[in-house]
C-alpha cells in the first residue's frame, strides 16, 4: 500500500480508538516504508511475529518506536528477544520466562511480558489453558527483570465480530482474578482487525491491528 495510504488509514483508526487503548501495528510481512508511514501517522508500537525479521527491520527504521513481541517464541530465541523487543507478549512457560530473566539481566534492563493464554483451547495455538494463568503468574513474579504486565490472547478466528465477545470477556474475568490476588498488571492484550471494537468494549487496553492498518496482504 502507497505511503499516503498507510498515514490515512492509520490516522482514521487512531481517532477511533478510545485514548486509554495502545494500538500496535502487526507487522509481519509487512514493508518497511509501511511501518514508517505508521509510525509517521502516529502510531507508537510496532509489534512483530519473528526475531529475524524484526532485527532486520530495526535495522532499518530510525524513528523511535516500542517493538513488542507478538509471535510464538522459541526458548531458543528468548536471547535475541530479550535483547531487541522491548515487550514480550506471547510467554506461554516457565522456561520461557526463565530464559528471557537471564537475557534481560545480561542486556541490564527490566523487560515487560504478558502471559498469552490459549483462550479457545486450539490445540495448534501456543499459551496456556486458562486454568494455568495463575501458576505461571507467580512463577513469573519471583523473577528478577521481567515485569508481568498482563495478558494477551488470540481468540478462534471469528465469522462476525461479535463470536469473539465470549472470548474477551472470559479474559476480562481472568484479568480481574489476577488483580484481586495482588498481581499489579495494567494490560490486557486482545482484539485485532476484525474484532478490535468489541475486544475494547470487553476491556481491552491493548489492541494489534494489522489489516485494518494496512489492508490485506499481497
Amino acid at each position: 500500500m502507497e505511503f499516503a495510504q498507510v498515514v490515512a488509514r492509520c490516522a482514521e483508526i487512531l481517532r477511533r480508538v478510545p485514548p486509554h487503548v495502545t494500538v500496535v501495528a502487526a507487522t509481519k510481512d509487512r514493508t518497511v516504508a509501511e511501518i514508517r508511514a505508521a509510525i509517521s501517522a502516529g502510531i507508537q508500537h510496532i509489534g512483530e511475529n519473528y526475531v529475524q525479521e524484526a532485527e532486520k527491520k530495526m535495522r532499518e527504521i530510525p524513528e523511535p518506536a516500542t517493538w513488542h513481541m507478538i509471535g510464538r517464541l522459541q526458548t531458543n530465541k528468548a536471547r535475541k528477544a530479550a535483547q531487541l523487543f522491548h515487550w514480550i507478549q506471547s510467554v506461554d512457560s516457565l522456561e520461557l520466562a526463565q530464559r528471557l530473566a537471564q537475557a534481560a539481566a545480561q542486556a541490564r534492563k527490566i523487560l515487560p511480558v504478558l502471559i498469552q493464554v490459549n483462550i479457545g483451547r486450539e490445540p495448534q495455538k501456543a499459551g496456556v489453558w486458562p486454568e494455568q494463568v495463575f501458576a505461571l503468574a507467580q512463577g513469573i513474579r519471583g523473577l528478577p527483570n521481567l515485569e508481568l504486565r498482563g495478558l494477551m490472547a488470540i481468540p478462534p478466528a471469528p465469522e462476525r465480530p461479535e463470536d469473539s465477545r465470549p472470548y474477551f470477556r472470559a479474559m476480562r474475568t481472568l484479568f480481574e482474578e489476577l488483580r484481586a490476588a495482588g498481581f499489579p498488571i495494567d494490560t490486557l492484550s486482545m482484539g485485532m482487525s476484525a474484532d478490535w471494537e468489541i475486544a475494547v468494549e470487553e476491556g481491552a487496553t491493548m489492541i494489534r491491528l494489522g489489516t485494518a492498518l494496512f489492508g490485506p496482504r499481497a
